[in-house]
């Protein structure tokens, strides 16, 4: 398989962690979708990453539909989420919260990055986003007494928050001002101190063309 995009992106980052924990071989091009775009349109033509080439030639896009593929690539009880029910029900609530925050927080590196003059009313609406997103990502997360978010095992639930919070550190330090969350960032720093964590990682960086 071949994983196309960089790992300062979340959502490339989930999958390359979720490979990598799932022993599943597989070539990384880290590709950008600016100063790469063409190289991603002959796979993706949305030039969107993570983007998954099959050993067969099939191409997967979109980082939930590329996990739920990986998932059934090993044994039921190996997966890293339940296979049906309530609780893969609240664990995609979880993912789904925590990749829209990171798609926020994209969308304001974009605004910062590539627009002339910023939208105070666009930045302020995601700012409110990400911080309402916080605050139920950590409600979620205390209410819950088991060491990783649905059990004893790490998740795809997991590995989404913190891939998350990453890209929101790095790239908006201090967005929200001195509020803290500290169920999540236990989350994070437990995460982050994991082997494959540090392996499929890359500093967050302005977007070049």
């Amino acid at each position: 398989m071949i994983l196309i995009g960089q790992y300062d992106s979340p959502f490339v980052r989930r999958v390359g962690v979720a490979l990598k924990l799932y022993d599943l071989p597989f070539e990384h091009r880290p590709w950008s979708v600016f100063g790469d775009a063409e190289k991603v349109a002959f796979y993706n033509p949305l030039r969107r990453v993570p983007t998954l080439v099959l050993d067969t030639g099939e191409v997967l896009i979109e980082s939930a539909a590329i996990l739920d593929y990986l998932d059934e690539q090993v044994e039921p009880d190996d997966a890293m989420m339940a296979e049906y029910g309530p609780e893969r029900r609240r664990a995609l609530k979880v993912c789904a919260l925590a990749t829209g925050m990171a798609d926020k927080a994209v969308s304001l590196v974009y605004e910062r990055v590539l627009r002339p003059e910023t939208s105070k009313v666009w930045v302020e609406r995601c700012k409110t986003q990400i911080g309402d997103v916080l605050d139920a990502l950590e409600l979620d997360r205390s209410n819950r007494p088991s060491p990783w978010w649905f059990g004893d095992r790490i998740g795809h639930a997991d590995i989404a928050v913190a891939c998350a919070l990453n890209f929101l550190n790095e790239s908006h330090p201090g967005l929200l001002g001195d509020k803290s969350w500290p169920r999540l960032a236990a989350l994070s720093a437990e995460c982050e101190a994991l082997s494959v964590f540090k392996e499929i990682y890359q500093a967050v960086s302005p977007p070049s063309a």
